[in-house]
């Protein structure tokens, strides 16, 4: 006679967003901790105003959001008023925390991760980071010195965090991704398209106008070169380049792609900024790809993304100032080289972790039901 497995009532909170690098991967961890632990209740926090307030909940999740900004680089008088709204969001979460009372709080980078996990850690709360890059935050760094565990994507993260704190687990990825199994034409016909060489250029979901420029600029040379391409122009650009949208003529033009999975299976080649959620999926699927890195993302680390790729000819990265002249001529010439392709495919492949919400998840429970 089997005897049923009885489990604590769990209740976590997972702090973050501002982007898809940081929901998504959170979205991942949240699944596996049910998968894993079924008494578990997981509540979001998030930035008002930012896109995770609605993709959470579209993932089947509550979220709360904060009053909260994060330090602006390009308008330093917009700083102005960031004291107060960091004053005002550590009021909120006080409030959220003693009404939820959390058995542990993640962190998974954005705004709202350093008021969440700070005061937690001063109500001695088990708190859990997941750095994705290879150049940790300055956020990050500080909750690092207090938090319970430190979950990173790659070695040599030792600069910045105390070492035993540290575990090697890699970035969670959507589940539709790891367990890809379309093919490039059963995908390319899902989107419309033919069985021809496709480009897949992706900027974010808030887009990457250096990128969005350089293919509008090549547009005829692309047209002429006979190549397909998916654009995911993001949310700031979609109107102006709507216009080139004709995926009878093999040109599909998306502000946000939804079936990232479809989408990365068509591609031949693929173009996209270097956040690490963009690389560890490109890992994933393993597929050629040009990193044009974000210039002004926190330490440059989306270079260090790409730099620690081109190092191991896994794949190309082209400077932000010169993708208007080199982006598009690198990607088709990439495209007639099928040598070139499948070398860079099978070099990033092998920096590919599929379970990594399975770790951080087994890891957490193990942690806070053992104490």
């Amino acid at each position: 006679m089997s005897t049923a497995t009885t489990y604590q009532p769990l209740r976590i909170i997972i702090a973050g967003g501002g982007t898809g690098g940081h929901i998504f991967p959170a979205i991942a961890i949240a699944k596996a901790l049910q998968a894993l632990h079924p008494q578990v209740t997981i509540l979001f926090v998030g930035a008002k105003g930012k896109m995770e307030m609605q993709k959470v909940p579209e993932a089947g999740y509550a979220i709360e959001g904060l009053d909260i900004a994060g330090f602006n680089r390009t308008a330093l008088w917009k700083n102005i008023s960031l004291p107060f709204k960091l004053i005002k969001s550590f009021w909120q979460v006080s409030n959220i925390i003693k009404r939820v009372q959390p058995h542990a709080v993640i962190g998974v980078g954005g705004y709202s991760t350093y008021p969440v996990l700070k005061y937690a850690q001063s109500k001695r709360i088990p708190t859990f980071i997941h750095e994705s890059n290879a150049f940790a935050g300055k956020s990050n760094i500080l909750l690092g010195k207090q938090a319970t565990t430190v979950f990173v994507a790659t070695q040599g993260m030792e600069s910045f965090f105390p070492k035993e704190k540290i575990v090697i687990a890699g970035n969670p990825v959507r589940t539709s991704i790891t367990n890809n199994l379309i093919d490039s034409a059963t995908a390319k016909s899902m989107l419309g398209l033919k069985n021809k060489p496709t480009i897949l250029s992706i900027g974010g979901s808030l887009g990457a106008a250096s990128i969005n420029k350089a293919i509008a600029t090549y547009m005829p040379q692309l047209k002429a070169a006979n190549v397909q391409l998916i654009w995911q122009t993001g949310k700031t650009a979609t109107q102006e380049l709507q216009k080139y949208h004709a995926p009878e003529a093999g040109i599909c033009v998306f502000e946000f792609i939804k079936d990232m999975d479809v989408a990365y299976a068509a591609a031949d080649v693929i173009i996209s900024r270097a956040g690490a959620m963009a690389v560890t999926e490109i890992a994933c699927m393993g597929k050629a790809a040009i990193f044009v890195p974000y210039p002004h993302a926190a330490e440059d680390h989306q270079t260090a993304n790409a730099q620690a790729l081109v190092n191991q000819d896994a794949a190309i990265m082209i400077k932000d100032t010169n993708a208007q002249n080199a982006l598009v001529p690198t990607a088709l010439a990439l495209i007639e080289n099928e040598v070139q392709r499948n070398s860079l495919a099978a070099n990033i492949k092998r920096n590919a972790i599929s379970n990594a919400d399975v770790v951080i998840a087994t890891h957490i429970i193990n942690t806070i039901t053992s104490k």
